[in-house]
Formats: structure tokens, sequence, C-alpha cells
């Protein structure tokens, strides 16, 4: 029985493990979206706003609340991206954000 109780505790610490790189890659691809986010709509202070598109994901699981707040400054400010052209760029920045977490 010693076998199975072993086991079952190094699937829940790699579930851990997987589930806290998982939210860092995730934080850190929202982060390089609101930094190239903040250049399209010319924000001052690119951090900042890169800092409440972070924010931005605790509203609801998914990125659904990233993806509309983005949306929708875009649509404020009369940037000419739309929803689409936004997923792609965060599936690009999730690649990006997994290297630079794998990096270090």
């Amino acid at each position: 029985m010693s076998g199975f109780s072993d086991r079952e505790k190094a699937f829940e610490t790699q579930f851990a493990q997987d589930d806290s790189l998982r939210f860092k890659v995730t934080a850190r691809r929202n982060k390089l979206l609101g930094l190239w986010a903040a250049e399209k709509l010319g924000e001052a202070d690119a951090d900042a706003y890169a800092k409440s598109v972070v924010a931005a994901d605790f509203d609801r699981p998914g990125d659904g609340d990233v993806l509309e707040k983005v949306a929708a400054d875009f649509a404020a400010k009369g940037v000419g991206i739309d929803t689409a052209a936004l997923r792609v760029e965060m599936d690009r920045l999730m690649g990006v954000a997994k290297a630079q977490i794998a990096a270090g």
C-alpha cells in the first residue's frame, strides 16, 4: 500500500508544480501582451498598463477577461486591431513567455 501512497503523493506534487508553472507563464504572457498593447495605445506608462492587463486575468477563469480588456481599450482609442488578431498575438506571446520562464 505504501507504493500507491508514494505514487499518489508524487502525482500531487507534480500537479502542484505544473499548476504553478502554468500560472507563471500565463502571467508573463499577460505582461508581455500589456507591454505590446501599451505601445499600440500610446500609453505613457507601459508598465502600469501591463500590470492592469495582468490584474484583469483575475476577473474570471480563462483568457476572455484579458482579451476583452485589451480589445475594449483598443476600441476606445480607435486602434484597428480586432479580437482575432489579439488572440494570435496572445498565442505568439505564450510561446515567448514559456521560453522566458524556462530560461529563468
